[in-house]
């Protein structure tokens, strides 16, 4: 569990990556992406109401907030109006959710799409440590795939490797999960992931900076690696190999 031990066992062909914490700063996602959703969701609701998906958000949003009152929570009033698409409810109940930091695939969704309108309006540019495009570059020269697994949603993740600060970089990633796949603690989130990309979980190699989600990739059969960006206490015993950059990951 060595921070500066190279990590390059031959038979690994593929790299499943986390996103925050591990190829983008945290606080890009909690101090830029989430203000800039919360701020924007009515506007882009009153400005995207013809839009069939963003439809698909709201009423998977409405049929959340049912299930919510249903299970006993106090979610923020829906109020209908003439057009069926309350823009300020909508709001107020995203904001509820995202307070409660609710894992919602419809919240992701809509989250997602809203981002869309602010790197392509270049308002967001999305930060990534700098040994990542140096390391992809590199896996792909050796030829292994490289593959995204992040709570965030497949949009989200596509749009921000297409719009970082070292250029868009999609151009090395085979694939991209979220959690339409599975929770990320669960094992068979990566068994899951392990069948769709053709390869044994033994062949891949996970790295994450969250020790649970590197707990359940190893009971499904992957090489897992705790990616420590801060540093690790090295009293604490993660039962992973600790790298702190990408650069000792098949060098």
């Amino acid at each position: 569990m060595s921070s500066n031990k190279s990590l390059a066992p031959a038979h690994l062909r593929a790299v499943l990556l986390d996103v925050e914490g591990t190829t983008t700063p945290v606080e890009f996602v909690y101090e830029v992406l989430f203000p800039f959703a919360r701020r924007h969701v009515m506007e882009f609701i009153q400005r995207q109401r013809p839009s069939e998906e963003v439809l698909a958000c709201l009423s998977g949003l409405r049929d959340e907030r049912r299930a919510d009152i249903e299970k006993g929570f106090a979610p923020p009033a829906w109020h209908e109006g003439a057009d069926e698409l309350p823009a300020k409810s909508v709001a107020a109940y995203v904001h509820w959710l995202m307070d409660e930091d609710r894992k919602s695939t419809a919240l992701k969704s809509l989250q997602g799409k809203i981002w869309e309108a602010g790197y392509l309006g270049g308002r967001l540019q999305a930060p990534v440590y700098s040994d990542v495009p140096r390391a992809f570059a590199r896996w792909r020269g050796q030829g292994r795939g490289i593959y995204i697994y992040s709570s965030g949603s497949i949009l989200a993740q596509r749009l921000l490797f297409a719009h970082t600060d070292n250029g868009d970089l999609t151009g090395f990633i085979d694939g991209y999960f979220d959690t339409t796949t599975g929770a990320k603690t669960s094992a068979d989130s990566y068994r899951s992931i392990g069948a769709r990309i053709s390869l044994p979980a033994a062949e891949v190699l996970f790295l994450s900076d969250v020790v649970a989600e590197l707990d359940a990739a190893r009971e499904a059969g992957m090489k897992t690696a705790l990616c420590a960006r801060a540093g690790w206490n090295e009293s604490e015993t993660p039962g992973h190999q600790i790298v702190l950059t990408f650069d000792p990951v098949f060098p």
